[in-house]
């Protein structure tokens, strides 16, 4: 049996020469194929596990929860393991990139738009005179028998003709998005270095599975964390056998309970619908955060509902206000001035950057030198796929991916510091543009393009960008190269791109998308194509107060800033406001509350040695709400049979 003062030398040794072999790839890459498999399976024919709506994605953790486990129980009794803990950080680093593309907010959606015009571009819509003219054809499905049978299922893909249908733009697609990987990975290099050392951002989220990989095994024996398990554990399994025997009883308020059933009448009414929930990994995921964003989070979800009764009282949402509060307005300028703040509080660091890759004794030069080199040649390939597909007029393509780059390292930042989550479903690049330069300022053509580009814009929760920057700030904790790791990572969401096509295609085909898939894609057709037609008829002007909203929430984040430097135990951070008008923390208010009140409660009245204790007993209801979640999704792989969903 191995000692801890073994164990923590062994760890020093490993940090010093990390070195991960060949059945550790093998492994990752096994196990990455399997998840996802398993995704595609649960979220898109039976959703009954959101496994990738959160910030940490829910299989890979219990994935790595399973082998790390077993590898330190080989290890207790056997005196040696399988896998050190590079390698199993590795393995988990590879899951999470293969988990990025098949998830919700990314191949999900393609598959979910892909082949959507064919199928409900009908001649009674006038879509086909609108604007079908302008669609970039090339990167759409148009046979109808095999977008027939992709719909209604019951048939095999497996036919040489529609694989080639499907390859073309598939591939088209596939060399955009990568693209936009390599320019996400290049751009988290050069903040690389600033943000993990000279600033020493806390990365939250990177907490659990660096304590399940660390080769001590000190995570394993803390009864802290074993009960943080238990209890979320027994709270998702005594909900799940309700879900497959009614009569067994239930923890109830723990996921989504309506309370704007009881606000019927003006102007209270105004504040629904309004949920609250419980859930377990919520409370924990809040306990990781730091307090004043867990406090403004709540706070300013509250605020806004407040804000809303507000409205309802002064009759400001009446039918002249449509649109008020007009979230997507203050979510919008909220976030683009927590990015311009971000981009001009950086200046120096990418000043730095530029300066190092030309300096030829620098020891970082080929780093910098590759990061600036693939952006460069990232925005080529933009350029040539814009001047040969997409056809937007330049200034529209620029400020496109500008803001989509913007939006990008503002979510990685605000991850990396504060663990937040991040599905700001109110802002992308294109409601941004059409809200202030309108019909008239775009055109129709450019906003075709823009809404066929929607899809990997709606919600941002499966982003590669703050992934990758977790995934290199866990290979410091092992001295992993960083251009190793990014070439891993390159290589993995390559493949990872083919085997989500093959998973999303082979499931549909099987059980149709619009058959028995039941949480197969299909608003994001809507939201593209029938927002867009919308946009085209109905809504040519935008009303002019969203002008007013928009730079109300830049001014919100900027005079919240102001206040913290000037007042630095000033309680309510810029980002919990951005984060709450924007869809993100909908879900999340209430554990947030919970897991804020216990945090401070902890620190105030039992210092840092009841804090650390408290830290172990969040991890553990984390992982055990996920294990449970996971548990429940292998029940219906292997019996087919709809069970419990631990989230929403």
């Amino acid at each position: 049996m191995i000692t801890r003062p073994q164990a923590e030398q062994a760890h020093e040794t490993q940090a010093r020469s990390a070195r991960v072999r060949p059945r550790a790839l093998a492994l990752g890459l096994a196990l990455m194929a399997c998840n996802i498999y398993w995704i595609t399976v649960i979220e898109v024919r039976w959703y009954t596990l959101d496994i990738t709506s959160l910030p940490i994605f829910i299989t890979p953790i219990f994935t790595l929860f399973v082998v790390a486990l077993l590898n330190w129980l080989l290890r207790l009794y056997r005196g040696a393991t399988l896998f050190t803990g590079a390698e199993l950080t590795v393995v988990y680093i590879i899951m999470v990139t293969g988990a990025v593309f098949a998830g919700h907010d990314m191949l999900q959606n393609l598959f979910g738009t892909i082949a959507y015009l064919q199928r409900h571009g009908t001649p009674e819509t006038g879509w086909r005179e609108r604007f079908f003219a302008y669609v970039p054809h090339a990167l759409f499905v148009w046979d109808e028998d095999a977008v027939r049978a992709y719909y209604n299922g019951g048939v095999s893909p497996y036919r040489w003709d529609w694989l080639l249908l499907w390859a073309k733009p598939l591939a088209l697609w596939a060399g955009l998005i990568l693209t936009l990987v390599l320019m996400c990975l290049c751009l988290n290099y050069l903040v690389l270095k600033q943000w993990t050392q000279g600033e020493k951002l806390a990365f939250p989220l990177i907490q659990l599975p660096l304590a399940m990989a660390e080769p001590s095994g000190a995570f394993w024996l803390s009864r802290a964390m074993w009960a943080g398990f238990a209890v979320a554990l027994s709270i998702s399994g005594l909900n799940g056998l309700h879900v497959l025997f009614p009569s067994m009883p239930h923890v109830e308020w723990i996921k989504q309970y309506n309370i704007g059933q009881f606000l019927t009448t003006r102007p209270w009414s105004a504040a629904a619908p309004f949920n609250m929930s419980a859930y377990p990994f919520a409370v924990g995921l809040a306990y990781l955060m730091p307090a004043d964003l867990a406090f403004s989070a709540w706070f300013f979800m509250l605020a806004r509902k407040g804000f809303q009764v507000l409205g309802a009282v002064m009759g400001w949402d009446a039918a002249a206000g449509r649109g008020f509060p007009f979230l997507n307005e203050q979510a919008a300028g909220a976030w683009l001035m927590l990015g311009l703040m971000l981009l001009w509080g950086a200046r120096a660091t990418f000043r730095e950057a530029w300066r190092a890759a030309w300096t030829p004794d620098h020891p970082e030069r080929t780093l910098y030198r590759l990061s600036w080199l693939g952006l460069g040649g990232g925005v080529v390939v933009l350029a040539l796929y814009n001047a040969l597909l997409l056809r937007m007029d330049f200034w529209v393509a620029a400020l496109f991916f500008g803001i989509y780059f913007l939006l990008a390292l503002t979510i990685t930042r605000v991850r990396a510091e504060l663990g937040a989550p991040h599905e700001i479903y109110f802002v992308n690049p294109q409601r941004i543009m059409f809200d202030v330069f309108t019909l008239r300022g775009l055109g129709v053509g450019n906003l075709t393009v823009l809404q066929s580009l929607y899809w990997f814009n709606r919600g941002y929760r499966c982003h590669p960008m703050p992934n990758q920057l977790e995934a290199l700030r866990m290979g410091q904790q092992y001295a992993l190269s960083p251009l190793w790791l990014g070439g891993l990572i390159l290589i993995v969401s390559a493949l990872a791109f083919v085997l989500v096509c093959w998973a999303n295609l082979h499931v549909t085909y099987r059980y149709g998308a619009e058959g028995a898939c039941q949480g197969f894609k299909f608003w994001l057709g809507q939201e593209s194509f029938s927002r867009l037609n919308s946009w085209l008829t109905e809504e040519p002007l935008r009303h002019p107060d969203r002008w007013y909203y928009l730079a109300g929430g830049a001014l919100v984040v900027l005079s919240l800033k102001g206040l913290r430097s000037v007042l630095p135990a000033f309680p309510l951070h810029p980002t919990g406001y951005a984060l709450g008008v924007s869809f993100a923390v909908d879900y999340f208010w209430f554990p947030f509350l919970l897991g804020w009140l216990l945090k401070v409660c902890l620190l105030r009245f039992g210092g840092w040695h009841v804090h650390r204790r408290g830290l172990q007993f969040a991890l553990g209801l984390i992982l055990g709400d996920f294990t449970m979640g996971s548990i429940w999704s292998l029940i219906t792989l292997a019996f087919e049979v709809p069970t419990y969903r631990i989230y929403i």
